[in-house]
């Protein structure tokens, strides 16, 4: 009685799945030049973060928390990344760290352009205001789908889906930056004889940096996030170790797991909020 009507029922699946059949054979060439491309990166960022002897890496948190906060904090950010050692975490940890920092990277590049161009043209900014909405309220599931469906499985689609999944928040914080310059600082640029060019570089960002980073905070913790659902997808990195004892039940295992993960998350969290902080204090 209270049926949505039959004849009323379109269902779009059937013209998704023809387009994106169409594109995997006319855009094939496209898709395996970013797998590679991908692929190329994490090589070499594993590669180096691998060639770092494990204490070395504990004396630079030390070092970045003892300088960025206190000691207190040195000592206990290097705690947190010694006990992921201690769990026999450390070699998934760092892919882990990979996956992130390509994204982030990858965010970075595409994400504060964006930001800016937000800032400076209304058009873009009402186009891409309604896209970020709807990109930040989505499910995080729903990012896996086009991964899989252009990448297979494997770290390529766990890349995409977790730099489309984390980028949003640093696009809204570097339009939030720029837009919110002191009016004030501005017309003396303007007044100096200052181009749009110089005025942005000089004056602009540099007053937005500290916002910025904070976006890059944003981004980085939504990355993390998003690695732990990307081993659905076969992304191995302490988020597979998650799933595997989630099948299991073994419930040690994912404790220690999911514990490595609060402790990268917070680590990563901490230094990139205090490089904020010294970046508000400068400015």
């Amino acid at each position: 009685m209270f049926d949505f009507p039959e004849n009323l029922q379109i269902g779009i699946s059937g013209p998704i799945d023809s387009a994106v059949k169409w594109m995997l054979v006319h855009w094939d060439g496209f898709f395996d030049g970013i797998s590679n491309f991908v692929l190329i990166i994490f090589d070499a960022i594993q590669g180096a973060l691998g060639i770092l002897p494990w204490w070395l890496i504990l004396i630079g948190i030390f070092f970045a928390g003892y300088k960025l906060y206190n000691l207190k904090t040195g000592i206990m950010l290097t705690l947190m990344l010694f006990a992921i050692g201690l769990f026999g975490l450390w070699d998934l940890m760092i892919y882990t760290l990979v996956i992130v920092i390509i994204s982030v990277l990858v965010s970075i590049v595409l994400g504060i352009p964006m930001g800016i161009l937000m800032a400076k043209f209304e058009t873009f900014k009402k186009i891409n205001l309604p896209i970020l909405d709807a990109m930040q309220t989505m499910p995080s599931f729903v990012y896996l789908l086009p991964a899989v469906m252009f990448f297979g499985f494997g770290k390529v689609p766990a890349v995409i889906a977790t730099t489309t999944y984390a980028l949003p928040p640093l696009i809204r914080l570097t339009y939030l930056g720029i837009s919110n310059v002191n009016k004030e600082i501005l017309e003396a640029g303007k007044s100096f004889g200052s181009t749009t060019k110089q005025m942005l570089f000089k004056i602009e960002f540099p007053q937005a940096l500290s916002t910025i980073m904070t976006g890059i905070n944003q981004t980085t913790m939504m990355a993390m996030a998003m690695v732990v659902i990307s081993s659905m997808i076969g992304a191995e990195g302490i988020g597979e170790q998650v799933l595997i004892a989630i099948r299991r039940l073994e419930i040690g295992s994912g404790f220690e797991a999911g514990l490595a993960i609060v402790f990268l998350a917070i680590v990563l969290d901490r230094i990139l909020q205090g490089i904020a902080n010294k970046l508000k204090e400068t400015e």
